[in-house]
């Protein structure tokens, strides 16, 4: 598993809700904010994107994504994801396939309203 401490993890927490902010949802008004944390020590975030044409949506972990991959960063350490959900928020199908292909240990943190999260592993989200 990389190595992630618990400071780390809670700064990574409290950049997906800083990012959910800036979440552009104007046709379901679900905000999801991403902060994706790389090998080097560097974060990139993102916020989902909508667009009437659903399927040119962009969700918030691939956002993030594409911000580290376009600065040349290949390696992930973990992602905090949060959203307006009270259960709190995990990538979808198609966000743990992008994120597996970078990075299939990379932990992901399930963020919560109440500022806690929870920690797992992005393979035991995948099938088998």
């Amino acid at each position: 598993m990389p190595r992630i401490d618990k400071a780390q993890m809670e700064s990574l927490a409290k950049k997906a809700w800083e990012t959910w902010l800036w979440a552009y949802a104007p046709y379901s008004q679900f905000r999801v904010g991403a902060a994706l944390l790389t090998a080097d020590g560097r974060v990139f975030t993102g916020a989902n994107v909508e667009n009437p044409s659903y399927g040119l949506s962009m969700c918030a972990e691939r956002v993030a994504v594409g911000a580290a991959a376009a600065a040349g960063v290949r390696s992930f350490v973990a992602i905090a994801v949060a959203g307006d959900s009270p259960a709190g928020m995990l990538p979808c199908g198609a966000c743990r396939q992008v994120l597996s292909e970078f990075s299939p240990d990379i932990i992901v943190l399930c963020c919560l309203p109440d500022g806690s999260f929870e920690k797992m592993q992005l393979h035991d989200l995948m099938p088998s």
